[in-house]
């Protein structure tokens, strides 16, 4: 079930934001669990996001770009 995602373009552009958040945490040798305490979100929120089945708030994109020592910006920098 997709919250929030209200058409396929957006779906598809969460599923690829969702990637890159993965892609980027690994790259980092960081696990979800730990990932997601040191973000101060849920690990569950967090692997919603990785997987493309939720529309993440600006306050949780903030928190994550954060813990990816990145800006918002570069963090939604998503082909």
């Amino acid at each position: 079930m997709n919250f929030g995602i209200v058409n396929t373009k957006e779906e598809k552009y969460f599923q690829k934001l969702g990637d890159r958040i993965k892609k980027l945490r690994q790259e980092r040798g960081l696990d979800q669990k730990s990932f997601a305490f040191d973000c101060e979100i849920g690990r569950t929120q967090l692997y919603m996001i990785e997987n493309g089945k939720t529309n993440p708030r600006l306050l949780t994109l903030k928190k994550i770009a954060k813990g990816l020592d990145m800006s918002v910006s570069e963090l939604l920098k998503v082909a």
